[in-house]
């Protein structure tokens, strides 16, 4: 557990009644004692990181209070509050994660001794550069990158009914390119 929370309960409450935000000092640190360690432990648990556990939690009472409508009685306003800790919390993991070099495994920068992929690497560049840059974009996001359908139609905006025949037929065009040796 962390001992930042009264701290960080001031923290918040200056910040939501700075915006005049209609919560007294009373009735706030009564359910924040009551709410927070329940709701740290909740985010630490799920999250595996206490650090990020104390920046969500910290979060989650700021939107609590910024609310428009917060729910009336401590169930329902516990309730909400954990549903923003989640929504927080799923937003985090939704958060593409930068890699430092020095996090690599070496074995990601040997390179492939195998014959067949330097083959296959001499193929795949001259038909990735024949493509289209939206094409290689959509296959780059869909297969290097991993992202679904959705999240490339979202990335390209592109309408997300037309992504998976435009990912098709970019598909199927270097499948004739790569049987072509490459070349268009």
């Amino acid at each position: 557990m962390t001992t930042i929370w009264p701290q960080a309960a001031h923290t918040v409450l200056n910040e939501a009644t700075a915006e005049g935000l209609p919560m007294d000092n009373g009735a706030f640190a009564g359910f924040y004692e009551r709410s927070a360690r329940p709701l740290w432990a909740y985010l630490a648990r799920s999250s595996g990181d206490p650090a990020l556990a104390d920046d969500l939690m910290q979060e989650s009472f700021v939107r609590f209070l910024c609310a428009d409508a917060p729910p009336d009685g401590d169930i329902d306003a516990r309730r909400y509050l954990f549903r923003i800790g989640s929504n927080l919390l799923r937003d985090h993991w939704r958060k593409p994660k930068a890699a430092a070099i020095e996090d690599m495994p070496e074995m990601e920068f040997a390179a492939p001794d195998t014959s067949a992929s330097w083959e296959a690497q001499a193929l795949l560049a001259p038909a990735m550069a024949s493509l289209r840059p939206r094409e290689r974009q959509m296959l780059w996001l869909a297969h290097a990158e991993g992202y679904s359908h959705r999240e490339v139609a979202e990335i390209m905006g592109v309408g997300s009914a037309s992504i998976r025949l435009l990912l098709f037929r970019a598909r199927r065009k270097l499948a004739v390119l790569l049987e072509k040796g490459g070349r268009a």
